[in-house]
């Protein structure tokens, strides 16, 4: 039999599309790694300078911005911070999109409820920032503890969406049968959904993480003061009024750019499934 060959077709407005928005990110990436490796006499003005690979591959940008940072420290109070952060934000938003999400239909409190806490996304930080900072200050919270809190309380919005969007998509008999079978809500809840719901538990622990470990604003203005640094606080030793070190900076960015990033490679294959079925009741 003669096989009949199908022309190819191409969609070039979309293939332009995602190679200038490849470029665009690889880029500054790769404007990140070479300035990092470089020696400040190397630096110029000129675009074509800035490009250049660096006349001598060297760590010692690195080793300096670890020194100057206190990186190891930092590491930690962001470690610590995001990681509890995380797990927090999976079990009580968890938990909270399962109760709203399964009564809203049948109760007009917990609708009104979930439209409340979901408003909270339209709240500029700014706005909320100078009450947070005397209320912390006045109930002595205004620590890591406090970030932790607070970041618990600013993700909830988001988080309780994707968790009551993928709830809306596990169908009500398996709780059912549970409840024949003489479980618990709590037993239900724990040993039946919470394990099906790993994919969303991924996507809230990747963007809940991203939003932490890259945020300045909300230590900046709680921890002040205390003389413990996340890495964001940390790297704004490198700019002072005089002008920023580009070549320790850009070092610390990789430096602090590698943690999160393992965390997003890690979890990418359960991430995708998360957005998905959240995404589509």
């Amino acid at each position: 039999m003669n096989q009949v060959k199908v022309k190819e077709r191409y969609n070039w407005p979309v293939t332009i599309l995602l190679i200038i928005g490849c470029v665009t990110i690889f880029f500054p990436l790769y404007m990140a790694v070479v300035i990092a490796f470089k020696q400040p006499t190397e630096m110029t003005n000129d675009i074509a300078g800035a490009l250049s690979l660096p006349l001598h591959w060297s760590l010692s940008n690195f080793q300096e911005a670890m020194r100057v940072t206190d990186f190891w420290n930092s590491l930690g109070n962001s470690l610590l911070i995001t990681v509890t952060t995380v797990v927090l934000s999976i079990v009580i938003h968890g938990i909270a999109g399962y109760a709203i999400g399964r009564s809203m239909k049948s109760s007009k409190f917990y609708n009104f409820v979930f439209l409340y806490i979901v408003s909270g996304m339209f709240v500029p930080f700014a706005i909320l920032m100078m009450p947070l900072v005397k209320q912390t200050a006045q109930m002595g919270i205004a620590n890591r503890f406090g970030v932790i809190l607070l970041y618990t309380v600013f993700f909830m919005p988001l988080n309780l969406m994707l968790y009551k969007s993928y709830l809306a998509n596990i169908p009500i008999a398996l709780e059912e049968a549970a409840r024949v079978d003489g479980a618990t809500t709590w037993k239900t809840y724990w040993s039946i959904l919470f394990p099906i719901m790993k994919p969303m538990h991924a996507t809230v622990a990747v963007l809940t993480a991203m939003s932490t470990w890259n945020d300045v604003m909300t230590p900046l203005v709680i921890m002040s003061g205390t003389g413990k640094n996340t890495l964001p606080l940390a790297q704004l030793n490198f700019q002072t009024q005089f002008g920023t070190n580009y070549n320790l900076a850009f070092a610390s960015y990789l430096l602090a750019l590698i943690p999160i990033l393992l965390f997003y490679l890690i979890c990418q294959k359960q991430i995708m499934n998360g957005v998905v079925n959240g995404a589509v009741k």
